[in-house]
């Protein structure tokens, strides 16, 4: 569904089929977006601090209506193998298999993962939930020796960092 184009939207413009210029919706200023992100850090870009971490996440996830579980998986220099969204919910919650980032982790190689989700309710506090599930999914990536270095809360333009705030 379509937002309402904000007045900084209207002066860029997408081409349609007929190579006409249009003004671009929101919706597909927010997915060129993410596209632009994922040239900037590719495969083997380094996160090095949680700020660069944030920024990219906040790229990736603020903008969906709904939850969504992802994991950024890393080698042992915490390089970007793979930024993959596992699971997708509704407006408040989604369902999360510790299983499935496992069997992805050993898929990718990996050494290290950043999880992440978003917050469609713009508030980025963790819930017992949310601390729940990292504590299981840090136990089972532990199990196959993937360490996990954060888990990451994205609401909009705020976002909560577990490591910052001694939660994992």
């Amino acid at each position: 569904m379509s937002q309402p184009i904000p007045a900084i939207a209207a002066t860029l413009l997408v081409r349609d089929d007929q190579g006409c210029y249009l003004p671009a919706s929101a919706d597909q200023i927010l997915e060129a977006a993410r596209q632009a992100i994922d040239c900037k850090l590719q495969r083997g870009a380094s996160f090095t601090s949680p700020d660069v971490v944030k920024d990219y996440l906040r790229a990736k996830l603020a903008s969906y209506e709904r939850e969504v579980f992802a994991v950024l998986f890393l080698d042992a220099k915490h390089r970007l193998i793979q930024y993959v969204e596992l699971f997708q919910g509704t407006i408040d919650s989604t369902a999360v298999y510790p299983r499935e980032v496992v069997k992805e982790a050993l898929h990718l190689n990996a050494a290290a993962a950043i999880i992440a989700h978003n917050h469609p309710s713009g508030n980025p506090e963790p819930s017992e939930a949310d601390k729940s599930i990292t504590r299981r999914i840090k136990e089972a990536l532990a199990l196959v020796d993937v360490r996990t270095l954060d888990h990451i809360i994205i609401a909009g333009t705020r976002s909560v960092s577990f490591a910052e705030h001694g939660l994992i």
